[in-house]
């Protein structure tokens, strides 16, 4: 599993949790505020593909995850 694989499943399960605390249809609805997670989430998904900076990706590398370059260049 590389760094780029962890970060958009972590986003992908931020996102459902918050609408599913979100939604008053849900039942685990806890308050519409949480869609501020929502948007948060978006936001730092939209800003890391224009920069390149991602706070949890960096994370990862220093727990000692593989980005996807480093596989390529071992040769997997």
């Amino acid at each position: 599993m590389t760094t780029e694989r962890l970060v958009r499943i972590f986003a992908g399960a931020i996102v459902l949790l918050s609408l599913l605390l979100a939604v008053p249809g849900s039942p685990l609805f806890v308050s519409r505020l949480f869609l501020w997670l929502t948007a948060f989430v978006g936001l730092n998904l939209f800003q890391s593909g224009w920069t390149k900076f991602c706070p949890f990706e960096i994370f990862l590398r220093k727990l000692g995850v593989p980005s996807a370059g480093d596989r390529c260049e071992r040769g997997h």
